[in-house]
């Protein structure tokens, strides 16, 4: 809805069509409570989207106020519904979204405000789940979303995906799209653990962006397939009981082979280059994980080998720890704890209760539950919504009754 609203608006507009967009969805708080949810809730917000852009666009004052240049168009009266049709038309939506996704990445700003702007603009990101997914401060997300508004209302028209510029900026769209499948994958808001619908709108824009020729290189084909080997693990994420399941307890039986099958093509497709970038080996790692029909099959060496490359190309502390965990099954546990207390840069993960819950299990695995339950103790009050905490709480439990 942004990125057709912008066609029609100019990217220096870019608050009205945010209003415009946000006076929709309040409208169908208002709708919706007396009739109930339509049946195609995406298709009454962008229809209730479109009727108020041509409200917009009738208003001369509104004119004046946002877009002087929109007063030719108010000089044809007959010619705005006709335009406005034509920027709400499937294809016209499809490359908006490609142009906009590409503006946000403009090389003026620095990458990590890039990805900040393509999460929360086309993605429709808080800076809340922005901080998480970047390990970062709310505040701090706050400024480069601002500082990055400002450029792009600098730029006045959305980039053009011939500009010779488009290579550069293709790495931190896939960035992006990267870190909103991650968001949905591990739920790093208040709201769930998992959040499905994020991780398909994530493989939606990598189809998107594979759709478009320039775009469709082998690091997009095994960025697409790390998002489909994941994507087939999703329906295991919880139990039964809605409950957080661990990879190594989830029930194989419940992994969706379709989604799964065709991440390993897109695996093999993305060979077909001379890259070898992240997006290979961690499609790799999860396609090692994919072939194990249990915990006890998983080629554990593999995965490590793949960790240890996957640490050349972008170290990283989240990297290291999950290296560190695929080390203790290869090794044991001792041996893994000896790993991740050793990771370079790990106050970073201060806030992140992954590290601490790991060690957690570790000490468990070795027989040292009270060691355990403090450290699962440390990762509780850093939980970012209640089914982590939950799954922490049955961990500490399991160590008090050890």
């Amino acid at each position: 809805m942004i990125a057709a609203l912008t066609r029609l608006f100019g990217v220096h507009n870019l608050p009205l069509a945010e209003d415009v967009v946000q006076d929709a969805f309040c409208r169908a708080l208002e709708v919706w409570k007396v009739r109930g949810v339509p049946e195609n809730p995406g298709a009454w917000l962008m229809m209730t989207a479109k009727n108020r852009a041509l409200d917009v666009l009738r208003r001369e004052r509104t004119a004046r106020t946002f877009a002087p240049d929109l007063r030719r168009q108010l000089a044809a009266e007959a010619t705005l519904a006709p335009a406005v049709d034509e920027a709400f038309a499937e294809r016209a939506i499809r490359d908006e979204q490609l142009r906009m996704m590409f503006s946000c990445c403009h090389p003026r700003l620095a990458e990590d405000v890039q990805v900040a702007l393509v999460l929360n603009i086309l993605c429709g990101f808080g800076a809340g789940e922005i901080a998480a997914a970047f390990l970062s401060g709310r505040a701090a997300i706050e400024k480069r979303i601002t500082r990055g508004k400002k450029t792009l209302a600098r730029a006045k028209r959305l980039f053009d995906l011939a500009d010779r510029e488009f290579v550069a900026r293709l790495s931190t769209v896939r960035r992006a799209l990267y870190l909103l499948f991650n968001e949905g994958y591990h739920g790093a808001s208040g709201e769930a653990a998992v959040r499905v619908e994020l991780c398909a709108e994530a493989i939606r824009l990598a189809e998107l962006l594979r759709g478009y020729l320039p775009a469709a290189s082998p690091e997009t084909d095994a960025l697409a397939a790390l998002m489909y080997l994941h994507a087939a693990r999703l329906p295991a994420r919880l139990d039964g009981a809605g409950e957080l399941s661990s990879l190594l307890d989830q029930d194989r039986s419940r992994w969706d082979l379709r989604l799964g099958a065709q991440g390993l093509a897109l695996l093999e497709r993305s060979a077909a280059g001379q890259t070898l970038s992240a997006y290979h080996l961690e499609a790799a790692i999860a396609a090692a994980h994919a072939a194990a029909p249990g915990v006890e099959d998983t080629d554990w060496k593999l995965i490590v080998s793949l960790y240890d490359r996957l640490m050349a190309v972008t170290p990283s502390p989240v990297v290291a720890l999950n290296r560190a965990v695929a080390i203790a099954h290869r090794d044991g546990p001792a041996r893994g704890i000896d790993e991740l207390r050793a990771i370079a840069d790990r106050d970073r993960l201060e806030r992140y209760p992954f590290y601490p819950a790991a060690i957690g299990e570790l000490e468990l695995r070795r027989g040292n539950p009270d060691a355990a339950r403090r450290q699962f103790s440390t990762a509780l009050p850093l939980t970012r919504n209640a089914t982590e905490r939950r799954y922490l709480e049955k961990r500490i439990q399991k160590c008090v009754s050890f």
